[in-house]
């Protein structure tokens, strides 16, 4: 078990969402399409079988690094399946990769990323890879994380203000594409020359936002797991501020940023959810008319279907009334009645020591959208 372990730890195809290192083999299921890949896709078509009439889709999604993948068509007479190395159109030369799928899911997957499937732009798949592919192939990716270091600090002694996050080199070792973050333009031609001749390949630099970089990086979150971007995560949808006020969270920003310092992905997942509970609850904007005098949305414990509400005269007084209660009132009040107040209608009863500006907290988020 110890063993399985080091040899995880020391594997550079982690990268590549392998959880070994390939073989100098065609296919190796176990090796290519399970384990540590966030991009594999199930094939919900796999056990239908094809109509005789039609011919197999000439297409195939192909797995690059783990963080992104393409498209490319097959060649006359070229069968593949998932799991086998291929090799793919690139600029200069070829790139090795992954079939992640094959067959007619990838017509729906182009579809959905709106890809006409007769595009001239479609690039080619050459053939499965041979013998020598693999070895180059192996030998380039395993020298990625010592090159990245050895680039790290190249960039400090030119002192530039950049950071190295990634690099990832081609199958066939021509070219290296550097993966870097930076607050402000940079300068790096002399950069690129000292890298080209450093690692003898074409070099090419790729600028990467905060979210892209701890998706590549890595880490804890607040949670206790890993990063969420880094391990499933790659159809990243915008998170805003909104999302936090529909849950009813405490706009606090400390908490609710992760670790690339921007609002946490995981704010969206149960949105819709919220969104939903909230459509049977009032609007927060109606005021309830008593005797005692008007009172005022507080905040809303959702899960308990509680409305908070205090008086315009002692806002730190807040009383948690039911749903049906607020709803009973609110048609009172609309049928010019008058309660006699809030307290009989009171669940629970909670005064606040510090009123709170959520103002002040939505202007100190937006930074972190």
């Amino acid at each position: 078990m110890e063993t399985e372990e080091n040899e995880l730890e020391d594997n550079p195809f982690m990268t590549r969402g392998c959880c070994q290192v390939p073989k100098a083999i065609l296919r190796s299921d176990s090796t290519l399409r399970h384990g540590c890949s966030k991009l594999n896709a199930y094939d919900w078509l796999d056990n239908i079988p094809e109509i005789d009439d039609n011919a197999p889709f000439d297409c195939v999604e192909v797995r690059l690094k783990n963080s992104h993948k393409d498209f490319y068509r097959l060649p006359p007479n070229v069968t593949v399946v998932r799991g086998d190395l291929v090799a793919v159109e690139s600029n200069p030369g070829h790139d090795l990769g992954i079939v992640d799928l094959t067959g007619e899911i990838v017509k729906l997957q182009m579809k959905k990323k709106n890809i006409r499937s007769d595009s001239l732009e479609i690039k080619k798949l050459y053939r499965k890879a041979r013998l020598n592919d693999i070895e180059k192939w192996v030998a380039s990716v395993q020298k990625e994380e010592s090159a990245l270091q050895r680039s790290r600090k190249i960039s400090l002694d030119l002192k530039l203000k950049m950071k190295f996050n990634d690099i990832e080199f081609q199958g066939d070792g021509l070219k290296a594409t550097f993966y870097y973050s930076a607050d402000e333009r940079v300068d790096f031609r002399e950069l690129i020359r000292i890298l080209a001749d450093e690692f003898g390949v074409r070099v090419e630099m790729k600028q990467i936002g905060v979210r892209q970089e701890a998706g590549r990086v890595g880490g804890i979150g607040s949670c206790g797991r890993e990063l969420c971007c880094s391990t499933w995560l790659n159809d990243f949808k915008t998170v805003s501020t909104h999302a936090a006020r529909v849950q009813q969270l405490s706009l606090n920003p400390q908490k609710l940023a992760g670790q690339c310092s921007k609002l946490k992905c995981c704010l969206n997942y149960e949105q819709e959810t919220y969104v939903d509970a909230l459509k049977e609850f009032p609007s927060t904007d109606i005021k309830l008319k008593t005797r005692a005098g008007d009172a005022f949305h507080q905040k809303t414990d959702i899960f308990q279907k509680l409305m908070w509400y205090s008086y315009v005269a002692d806002p730190f007084n807040m009383l948690a009334i039911p749903l049906d209660k607020v709803k009973e009132i609110i048609q009172a009040n609309r049928d010019k009645k008058v309660i006699e107040k809030l307290e009989d209608f009171a669940q629970i009863t909670e005064k606040k020591n510090v009123f709170e500006s959520y103002e002040t907290d939505i202007e100190n988020l937006k930074k972190y959208e």
